[in-house]
């Protein structure tokens, strides 16, 4: 069971600029793995991604641009934010250069930093289910609508860094 720590410790590494994302999705999924994701400073460590290229019917930039994936289409680095099946918003990051429209889903996550307001929102008490979807760690994390487009290399939301750490396992689905 993670428990909580300082900032400090929860950032271990450096903070993942733009041009961290400026390269391949196949690329960037797998090195997101054992990487700091923290919102408002509640978060955790990413434990599985999905990745999503442009040309991959799954993608939701597939068919071109919409309303709802505009942001995809732009610079690298942001977060893309959506409802999925109109209940559950999800997060993604936008890789690649701008246009190329692909993007990483962060899917779980391990629980590290601000874990009593993750299991207010949650409305629950373990750790363990806290962030084991994409849908349950956006709630977790407070992350809305709000967040769409927003830069993931400054605050509010989110902050990513690199962690120090060994990765002990990678968890990638490549759509």
């Amino acid at each position: 069971m993670a428990q909580n720590r300082t900032s400090s410790e929860q950032t271990p590494g450096k903070l993942l600029k733009r041009a961290f994302f400026a390269r391949g999705v196949h690329e960037i999924a797998p090195d997101l793995i054992g990487a700091t994701l923290l919102v408002d400073g509640v978060g955790g460590i990413i434990v599985e991604v999905e990745a999503y290229h442009h040309t991959d019917p799954a993608a939701h930039s597939f068919r071109g641009p919409t309303p709802r994936n505009v942001v995809m289409f732009g610079p690298p680095g942001v977060a893309y934010v959506y409802r999925s099946y109109g209940i559950h918003w999800c997060i993604n990051f936008v890789c690649e250069k701008e246009g190329s429209a692909s993007a990483v889903l962060i899917r779980a996550l391990q629980p590290t930093q601000g874990i009593p307001a993750m299991r207010r929102r949650r409305g629950l008490h373990d750790e363990r289910s806290l962030c084991s979807g994409p849908g349950k760690l956006t709630e977790a994390l407070g992350i809305t609508d709000k967040h769409n487009g927003l830069a993931l290399d400054a605050p509010p939301v989110p902050n990513v860094a690199l962690a120090r750490a060994a990765k002990r396992s990678r968890r990638v689905t490549q759509a």
